[in-house]
């Protein structure tokens, strides 16, 4: 499966971006997909996760409540709404999908996801 992350820009603290993930190839409804992010000199940290069904979400406690997950199964594609920004959540955002042939669809770490997109930069001014 190929992913095209895209939405990322410039916005106040406090605002609100939209990225979306386009998914092509292979079934991309049989991917668990998420959202991952990466600041200069850290590790890529994991954001919000959805299931293959898009049964179950799960976030980092850092975005609970201001973020939300989603995907859409007829455009195949997956989208992160993402409000109440902070200058904290300034990184450049990945998307990210499992590979069905894991057997589980759930996952916090970069080690359980199999395909990559090219990353969208979002930044947050205080």
């Amino acid at each position: 499966v190929q992913l095209q992350a895209s939405g990322g820009g410039l916005v106040q603290a406090g605002g609100s971006l939209r990225l979306s993930c386009a998914a092509s190839g292979r079934s991309p409804s049989m991917y668990g997909m998420g959202w991952f992010r990466q600041t200069p000199g850290k590790e890529r940290e994991f954001v919000a996760g959805i299931s293959r069904s898009a049964g179950s979400t799960y976030y980092a406690d850092s975005v609970k409540g201001r973020f939300t997950i989603s995907r859409d199964f007829a455009r195949s594609t997956m989208a992160l709404q993402m409000n109440g920004l902070k200058p904290e959540d300034t990184a450049v955002y990945f998307c990210a999908a499992q590979s069905p042939a894991r057997g589980y669809d759930l996952g916090r770490s970069r080690n359980q996801y199999d395909y990559w997109g090219q990353g969208t930069q979002v930044t947050v001014s205080s």
